[in-house]
């Protein structure tokens, strides 16, 4: 089992028509980390909306055929998608449309509501009908409820803000405006820059600003909404300072890109410190250090540096394999197809292996049998992040203690079951030398939620009550 994030957001706004179709194109290329079953871009050609979505790889989903029947228009959202909450169908596929009386909208979302559940059956019992099992449909619901009641969209997204809760960063499209905004607590990442030819990007990470020419020009600040218009930029803060800020962690761990800065610090950077420490917590004798690709590399690097012990490229990763690669029946090591190790350079070694998480422990054993076959002498195990111990309500795909190794084995159990010579995490209480502050969310390490638990914490909670109430 790999950990997987929900999604990334993309929004462009001209001054004038343009081709912004191919911006989040190449927006979306630099997010496909964040989410790979499917894709979608919704362009405003003078307030008419024109859409693409479907499920798959960005390269899948839109082809040159397919893109240039996208208008030239002012403005655009788009997505990547990774589902935690509803299951992986086309009507789950963002951003997500909406026709109300006072306009159209598109909304594309990043994060998971803590409150998704109460609120769909609230909306459900007031008449509302779900075409998705998505809680960003419930998001879409209450922005249109109060845009009738209000003298605008950004109006509306700010007193929506009042009754959501969990982790939310949003791209919305109207007519004439796009507006991005970012929860209270700031869970997940959000910034925006603008290009020299004047088109401002709104992206998950920074990468994408870059992968289009863009320079960023600051992170989207935790309650913030941002207005982009013909009258320009505004900033509304209205919701800022309400929580403490509680960026998820992990972003710096594994879901980020190594090119990308969050809130002012270089993930790059972030997981460098990590192996730093992780050198200093728990140092073993041994002839070289190599990194699982891609995001244990960094922190190979790290612990390189701070041990003194040789990096080296160890495991090399089939960069043709992605999420959609099938295998044909249980015969063959997933692993062994997606990675291969350097026998020439591993064999009769003393091997430091870094890799970012283990979760069931099931792709670690196979990681430490690979370098086994390959005839490493030893094989000592370092995770660039504490061991899981909780379930995640903010958009990461854990949601079962059951099924977390570290909540049944100690450390050494561990490192017996997946067949390591050593093993060694993280420190919890270092976490705040991967950003320099104490500004995030470790509530799947330490169980200190910034929210209530849902009182459904089930991650396809709406399939479910679906399944329910056919079978009455």
């Amino acid at each position: 089992m790999s950990i997987h994030e929900e999604c990334g957001v993309f929004g462009v706004f001209a001054p004038k028509p343009i081709d912004v179709a191919s911006y989040s194109y190449y927006g979306l290329y630099a997010l496909q980390h964040r989410g790979q079953e499917s894709c979608g871009i919704v362009v405003n050609d003078d307030g008419v909306f024109v859409s693409h979505k479907d499920l798959g790889l960005v390269s899948e989903v839109f082809r040159a055929d397919t893109l240039s029947r996208l208008p030239k228009g002012s403005m655009a959202v788009a997505h990547v998608r990774y589902g935690t909450t509803g299951g992986t169908n086309r009507n789950n596929c963002q951003p997500i449309e909406v026709n109300h009386q006072k306009g159209r909208m598109a909304l594309a979302h990043n994060g998971n509501l803590a409150n998704a559940a109460e609120l769909r059956n609230e909306l459900e019992l007031s008449g509302a009908i779900f075409h998705t099992t998505s809680d960003t449909e419930t998001i879409a619901y209450i922005v249109t409820r109060e845009r009738l009641k209000t003298n605008s969209i950004e109006d509306a997204l700010s007193q929506a803000m009042n009754t959501l809760d969990g982790a939310y960063s949003l791209v919305l499209m109207s007519p004439q405006k796009l507006i991005c905004a970012r929860d209270p607590y700031g869970f997940r990442p959000l910034c925006y820059g603008k290009t020299p030819d004047g088109v401002y990007i709104v992206a998950s990470e920074s990468c994408a600003i870059k992968a289009v020419g863009g320079e960023v020009v600051r992170d989207v600040e935790p309650g913030e909404i941002i207005v982009f218009s013909s009258n320009g930029v505004e900033s509304r803060r209205e919701h800022c300072g309400e929580k403490d800020k509680k960026l998820c962690i992990f972003e710096y761990i594994y879901f980020a890109r190594p090119d990308s800065n969050i809130d002012g610090v270089s993930v790059h950077e972030a997981r460098f410190r990590a192996g730093q420490v992780l050198a200093k917590a728990h140092p073993v004798d041994a002839d070289m250090v190599i990194g699982v690709p891609d995001s244990g590399l960094d922190a190979a690097l790290g612990y390189s540096e701070a041990s003194g012990i040789p990096y080296r490229i160890g495991l090399i990763k089939n960069k043709y394999i992605g999420r959609t690669f099938i295998a044909p029946g249980d015969r063959l090591d997933k692993v062994k197809i997606k990675l291969a190790a350097l026998n020439d350079v591993v064999r009769g070694k003393r091997v430091i292996m870094i890799d970012d998480s283990i979760v069931r422990g099931t792709t670690s054993g196979r990681l430490v049998k690979l370098l086994r076959d390959a005839g490493a002498a030893e094989i000592h195990m370092r995770i660039s992040s504490p061991p899981f111990l909780h379930p995640c309500y903010y958009g990461t795909d854990i949601d079962s203690e059951e099924h977390l190794i570290a909540c049944k084995h100690t450390v050494e159990e561990i490192a017996q079951i997946i067949g390591a010579d050593s093993l060694g995490y993280l420190p919890a209480e270092s976490l705040c030398c991967l950003t320099g502050n104490g500004d995030y969310c470790s509530a799947c390490f330490e169980g200190n939620y910034p929210t209530p638990i849902p009182s459904d914490t089930r991650k396809d909670r709406f399939e479910q009550r679906l399944s329910e109430k056919k079978d009455r």
